[in-house]
């Protein structure tokens, strides 16, 4: 099908040869494009915007053929969140809290943390109504209620928000980790420290605290002094070295106190040299090993990442580092590695491989995300992938057997080596009845949740299978046939109603509807000619209106848009004869047409032509050249008088006055021809007509009389006051203060700013307004007195004018002097010369 403004034009081209008046049904078909052919399907790679009848490309495809359930809903599978058989449960990242869930899951697969854990006394969780939801408030009590989540939960992933709140953590903020397992540790065995069960308030002490000492050997004496320590991890400088065995080295090795880090000794009463070192005594179940990968930076003052390899072994023998061995187990197993992703200490990613105590096997911890290693092995794998990211890049060293190579291990947990026959009973660990209640609650809260999310699902697909049937129906029965009845459906409404796969609007046809209450011609191409059975089908389903049928084609509009398009066509013709017949001279009765008009009626035409075609559908708004001035010409108001060629929007306004007559400007106004007239009413049919006999306003001819006789009023009344103060005029002859003027006992002083208004009328009576106040307030101050000294005055620092002015016989005799100078404070013009107000100064 051809172009939207090919279509357009193909559906106007009658008019060249047809009169608005000679207008035919056939020819308003052809501006609707009725009889356009259809579109057939795979023949139109999309919809054909100008063609009514084209009813392909709006969406049918997707209802025609092979339907997938999927695409009537937009829920996901509620088993999808469903915990599998024989896995973990994983843990919601918050935000920036995946260092917080690595933690957590390597405390829960600490079996006697665990098992303690749930020792613990919770009256909250056992007196707690099952109807209600549960809401832990201590450290404690949400630890218990997340493990027995984690442990029994139906859920995929549990939401660890409770316990981040309680924590005070910001959601949004990564913290140090290695900070944070510490603090937590610490937090941890205060609580425990404060249960009934003695055996429950040294767990962490049990689990996690081993003892070294800080031993000082004096090199004069050979004194010995040790400082006895209790440790919860021990934190392993990395920087320089390759393998654990080197870092654990690094922190037992001896250390030098000499110069200004001497030493005190106490049997030496002074600073010695000497060495210091720490001895390692005991070690505890669970030993944690930080990797200080974040360290500060003194060159930009802020913490850096080291991304060096580190080798680490599966099995730690931590044997040759004890001081006294006794009979303590000193061999170690790897159970955990936790991970940092990326290359700043500020941001990355934490995940945590952890090894399953029951089974041997080592699974990858990334929040809500579970993935079992393969074969039982430990698999850093992608953990070890930022090779791109890394800016001195070092090459992965070749690990021996039972060894793994890292440069984002950050933390190893090791467990001791427990011996072969305290396997089955030391993993089994049960949830307590009153927390399983709990978890019980949380399940059935789930279950209802994914059998309410099942139903919905299936509801949709019900909706969407019996859309499907109803559109294979309906579009088979949409496309008009020749000569059989038809009526308009908004294409847009069309599209939604094969795009809405649940709701589905009425259909609204009001916005195509022109000011006759019929189809707009413009609309014609955003709505389809359907069938009336298809549409008394689909408007007995969704309502709405109004309906719009053959009968709804507006000859009106069509007739509007011929005079329209003929007189564009014809304006450059009549423009040249227009412009021709002005010039010469005519006989008769003529018309009177603005000057501005005349020089812009070409642009205001094709203005108004243009108007015209692309008139809105409810658009009621006046055209240029309101009707005739005997009716409208009121609504011209003086805004209109005032405005400019340039800003001229009527044609012929600008010689309408404001009070809608004929503007008494006759050099603004010109005599046309009444065929020029003519002419001009074809275009502006609605412009303000004004025949040669027509009179000029009254109203304006008697403001224009008054203005004059004003204006005689006022030179009158400025060349008697020139002549009465024809010195104070010109500045002549003026009295100063220094110099009194003789024969003078009073001086009065009046603002120069009055002076200064009063010269201005004087110069130009007609252009400024007599002077009727002096407005000697200026010269008081807030309490009524005379603002300045005379001293001031003296000195020039006052804006003044003075008036010599002799006492007549009968007042009493004044000396000269700062005490005879009064303001002037008489406002009435006609009076200030001739009654002085004596006022203290």
């Amino acid at each position: 099908m051809a172009p939207r403004v090919q279509l357009e034009k193909a559906a106007w081209r009658w008019v060249e040869t047809v009169k608005p008046e000679e207008i035919r049904q056939e020819h308003i078909e052809l501006a609707y494009r009725i009889n356009l052919p259809a579109c057939k399907r795979g023949a139109c790679r999309r919809n054909c915007k100008g063609n009514p009848n084209c009813l392909v490309g709006i969406g049918e495809q997707a209802w025609l053929g092979e339907i997938d359930e999927s695409a009537f809903h937009s829920i996901d599978d509620p088993n999808s969140e469903r915990r599998e058989k024989n896995t973990f449960v994983g843990l919601t990242n918050l935000g920036a809290t995946c260092y917080v869930n690595t933690f957590l899951q390597v405390w829960f697969h600490n079996l006697e943390l665990r098992r303690s854990l749930y020792q613990c006394q919770n009256s909250r969780a056992e007196e707690h109504d099952t109807e209600s939801d549960y809401e832990p408030q201590s450290i404690c009590e949400h630890l218990q209620y997340l493990f027995a989540l984690l442990q029994n939960s139906n859920r995929k992933y549990i939401d660890p928000s409770g316990l981040v709140k309680a924590l005070g953590l910001d959601t949004g903020q990564q913290q140090d980790a290695q900070e944070f397992s510490k603090l937590f540790l610490s937090l941890l065995e205060d609580t425990l420290s404060k249960q009934k069960n003695p055996n429950l308030r040294n767990v962490i002490q049990q689990q996690f605290c081993g003892q070294f000492s800080y031993v000082t050997v004096c090199n004069q004496c050979g004194r010995s002094s040790a400082l006895p320590s209790r440790f919860y991890e021990l934190e392993l400088n990395i920087q320089g070295h390759k393998s654990l065995t080197e870092c654990v080295t690094e922190f037992l090795k001896e250390e030098k106190l000499d110069g200004e880090n001497r030493y005190f000794c106490e049997t030496c009463q002074s600073k010695q040299n000497a060495t210091r070192r720490i001895k390692l005594h005991s070690l505890p179940p669970t030993l944690n090993l930080q990797l200080m990968r974040f360290v500060f930076d003194r060159q930009t003052g802020h913490k850096k990442k080291l991304n060096s390899f580190i080798s680490f072994p599966e099995q730690l023998d931590m044997g040759p580092f004890l001081e006294e061995k006794q009979d303590e187990k000193c061999v170690y197993e790897l159970s955990a590695v936790l991970i940092h992703r990326g290359i700043s200490a500020y941001s990355g990613h934490y995940i945590a491989h952890v090894k399953d105590a029951r089974t041997g096997d080592w699974y990858k911890f990334n929040d809500e995300e579970i993935e079992k290693m393969e074969g039982k092995k430990l698999q850093l794998g992608i953990e070890e992938d930022i090779a791109e990211t890394v800016k001195s890049q070092t090459k992965k060293p070749k690990c021996s057997k039972g060894y793994h190579c890292s440069r984002n291990a950050y933390m190893l947990v090791y467990k001791v080596q427990q011996e072969e026959s305290s396997g089955p009973i030391r993993t089994n660990v049960e949830v307590p009845a009153f927390l399983q209640r709990l978890v019980d609650q949380d399940n059935h809260k789930f279950e209802e949740w994914c059998s309410e999310m099942t139903d919905m699902r299936k509801q949709s697909v019900d909706k969407g299978k019996a859309k499907h049937e109803e559109v294979k129906e309906l579009y088979k029965l949409l496309p008009a046939r020749d000569g059989e009845p038809y009526e308009f459906i908004p294409l847009d409404w069309l599209k939604k109603w094969l795009d809405d796969s649940t709701a589905t609007k009425e259909i609204d046809s009001s916005r195509f509807l022109c000011s006759h209450d019929k189809l707009h011609p413009d609309k014609v191409g955003d709505s389809r000619k359907v069938s009336m059975q298809a549409a008394q089908l689909l408007y007995e389903r969704y309502g709405g209106g109004p309906r719009l049928n053959e009968s709804s084609l507006c000859r009106e509009c069509v007739s509007q848009r011929c005079r329209v398009l003929r007189l564009k066509n014809q304006l450059s013709e009549d423009y040249k004869e227009i412009s021709n017949l002005v010039k010469r001279t005519f006989s008769g009765a003529g018309f009177w047409v603005g000057k501005a008009s005349l020089r812009s009626w070409r642009q205001l035409a094709l203005e108004q032509l243009e108007e015209d075609e692309h008139e809105t559908a409810h658009n009621n708004s006046q055209t240029n050249g309101q009707g005739p001035h005997t009716n409208n010409s009121k609504e011209f108001s003086s805004e209109l008088s005032e405005c400019t060629e340039d800003e001229m929007k009527t044609f012929n306004e600008d010689i309408v006055c404001s009070h809608g007559g004929l503007s008494i400007l006759e050099t603004e106004r010109k005599l046309v021809s009444p065929e020029v007239w003519t002419k001009f009413r074809e275009y502006f049919p609605k412009a303000p007509e004004f025949t040669q006999d027509q009179e000029a306003c009254q109203q304006c001819l008697t403001m224009e009389q008054e203005e004059k006789d004003n204006e005689a009023v006022s030179k009158m009344m400025a060349l008697d006051q020139k002549n009465q103060l024809l010195n104070l005029f010109h500045e002549k002859n003026r009295p100063a203060l220094t110099k009194w003027p003789q024969g003078t006992d009073v001086l009065y002083v009046v603002p120069l700013f009055f002076v200064d208004e009063w010269r201005k009328f004087i110069r130009r009576p007609t252009k400024s307004s007599p002077v009727s106040n002096v407005s000697n307030t200026l010269l008081l101050c807030p309490h009524g007195g005379f603002m300045f000294t005379y001293d001031s005055l003296i000195n020039g620092e006052a804006q003044h004018s003075a008036v010599a002015k002799r006492m007549g016989c009968d007042q009493q005799t004044l000396h000269r002097g700062p005490a005879n100078l009064h303001p002037l404070l008489e406002t009435d013009y006609t009076k200030w010369l001739h009654h002085p107000v004596h006022h203290s100064t």
